[in-house]
């Protein structure tokens, strides 16, 4: 068994030598963005034999790429609306994600979709359901199963009985998108891809119409930077417009802003073996399970407001209540509510007034030369829209490159992990923690949960829940910030983990202890310290207040009351 695999690490030190190499010296491809497209495209590149730098003006993932439904899957929707292409090739990424990019931390998960007439719907859904696993292959995901209403309410038993009259179950899949957007950017760098973190790109520089490069502004020192390079793709996904103007104007496709918002509450309050889908008049409604807790959700309204912070208002957590609760025995309440969460979907914009109805497709286009620009998709499908971009900037450049091999390339943690799985009884054996424990490690870290052990074996304290949030150890605290790129405690609580979703306090009582656990490793004065927890319980009380407001402009004001770390840092 695979125990002792290890990857490039990414801390303060490798983001400043990052830095120091993309400064130096000219690249082969620039990345703009560090969500999942663009450490998508980065390792597509790296895996080609591209010098290649990555510059993210946050954290990773810290837009759309940590607020989606934590789903993979091919769009049941898209099928209604006879895009069989997008569905195909969304269903083809699914089976690569669970089988052979990142089994660690993706798998597949059920969900009912339930019937409200006998013959027709049945038929009709029924036919969908069975081209949506003719589509994919049936590979990765278990095939569908028609049942009767006893059956459903056997494996969803907080149903209302008059809410069906059968139901069909099927598998899509499930992944935690902060964590593997994260891995992506840290495959990225074991290929040798040159990754930071707080680097806002200010400027393009250019040699006449040509863009050949970055001006940047370390958004942790104030220093500014110039980064040259052959090539610049623009993976700015709901950014990707306000990044057009440095190049004397919008570009050839505009990106429209929808916001998805969700809501997280306790597993225990939903009694059911398996997730729901079904309709909403504006949208479609998911009862998402997830480890301890369920996701529901989404909403799809147009938002004009700040993309940095999307606001969640009181009026779109009523809207998901409200739906939810037509489907559920017993009603949930805002009182039931641990997490909120607010989503920017970057969609090609279009004729629709509606976002719900504007393409999830992507499109690749260059508005200037030496300057590509990618936008659209879906969270599913950045492996192909990597390789779009990538193949439309190769053509420019001076030798031949390789086609994309990405679909071979398993994420780190990935390789052996099988193996690691069989094997988690000796896991639990030699390391004292118990069984759950040691699968919700395996499930987040794949095989460099050695890394993990070791640091445990070397400190057994770092082996002790967290106090303030028991489902995480003291280890996976300081290991975001020693190996996963976490220079902010924001970053640690809601993105390497999910303690500001999962908890009732929004991790109000773990800020300062895990404050504690990583200020050596990131260089913190006492002051610093204290700046990091009173900045994270600003951010709270500004989200709390943003859900107790009546609509989006107001959500968005209470919101912005906590400004951003970096942008407070910066000089």
């Amino acid at each position: 068994m695979k125990m002792n695999e290890s990857a490039m690490a990414l801390n303060p030190d490798t983001r400043r030598a990052a830095l120091d190499a993309m400064s130096g010296s000219e690249l082969d491809v620039l990345v703009i963005g560090g969500g999942v497209v663009g450490a998508g495209v980065a390792l597509d590149a790296a895996t080609r034999g591209l010098t290649v730098g990555l510059l993210e003006a946050r954290d990773w993932a810290a837009g759309t790429s940590s607020r989606s439904s934590k789903l993979i899957h091919g769009g049941l929707r898209y099928l209604e609306q006879l895009n069989f292409r997008l569905v195909r090739e969304a269903l083809r990424e699914r089976s690569l994600i669970l089988d052979r990019l990142c089994p660690h931390l993706a798998r597949p998960v059920p969900f009912l979709y339930p019937l409200r007439h006998r013959v027709w719907e049945r038929l009709y859904v029924g036919s969908g359901i069975a081209l949506y696993d003719v589509l994919g292959g049936r590979r990765g995901a278990p095939a569908h199963r028609h049942l009767t209403k006893r059956e459903a309410l056997k494996v969803f038993p907080s149903l209302k009985e008059d809410s069906l009259v059968g139901a069909i179950r099927y598998y899509d899949g499930q992944v935690d998108d902060a964590r593997h957007t994260m891995m992506l950017a840290r495959t990225a760098a074991e290929y040798g891809a040159h990754l930071s973190t707080s680097a806002r790109v200010t400027g393009f520089l250019r040699d006449g119409d040509r863009v050949t490069g970055a001006e940047v502004l370390d958004l942790e020192t104030g220093q500014h930077l110039q980064v040259r390079a052959r090539q610049t793709i623009n993976a700015a996904g709901v950014w990707s417009d306000e990044l057009q103007p440095m190049v004397g104007g919008r570009g050839q496709i505009d990106v429209r802003a929808s916001k998805g918002v969700h809501i997280v509450v306790l597993r225990h309050r939903i009694r059911a073996e398996s997730g729901l889908i079904t309709r909403t008049p504006t949208s479609v409604l998911f009862l998402i399970p997830w480890n301890e807790h369920w996701v529901i959700g989404t909403t799809d309204t147009d938002w004009d407001l700040d993309k940095a912070h999307p606001a969640a208002s009181r009026t779109d957590v009523d809207y998901i209540l409200e739906q939810a609760n037509r489907h559920l025995v017993t009603p949930l309440t805002h009182d039931d509510v641990v997490g909120v969460y607010a989503g920017l979907r970057p969609l090609l914009s279009g004729e629709s007034d509606d976002t719900s109805q504007l393409s999830r497709e992507h499109a690749v286009v260059s508005p200037v030369p030496g300057l590509t620009m990618v936008a659209g998709g879906k969270y599913t499908t950045y492996r192909v829209m990597a390789m779009d971009a990538v193949d439309a900037v190769v053509r420019h450049l001076p030798r031949s490159v390789p086609s994309s091999v990405t679909d071979q390339i398993p994420l780190v943690g990935a390789e052996g992990f099988s193996a690691a799985w069989n094997d988690r009884e000796r896991i639990v054996g030699e390391t004292g923690l118990d069984r759950a424990r040691v699968e919700h490690l395996l499930q987040r870290y794949g095989t460099l949960v050695g890394e993990l052990i070791t640091q445990i074996a070397r400190h057994p304290e770092l082996g002790q829940p967290l106090v303030g949030a028991p489902t995480y150890l003291k280890a996976e605290a300081l290991y975001a910030a020693t190996h996963e790129g976490a220079l902010h405690l924001d970053d640690i609580i809601t993105r390497r983990t999910r303690i500001s979703v999962q908890t009732p306090d929004r991790g109000v009582a773990a800020a300062t202890e895990v404050a504690d656990l990583v200020a050596s490793a990131l260089g913190w004065t006492a002051e610093q310290k204290a700046n990091e927890v009173d900045h994270y319980l600003r951010r709270v009380e500004a989200e709390l207040d943003s859900q107790r407001q009546p609509d989006d402009r107001t959500a968005d004001a209470a919101r912005l009351g906590a400004p951003d770390v970096r942008t407070a840092r910066a000089i």
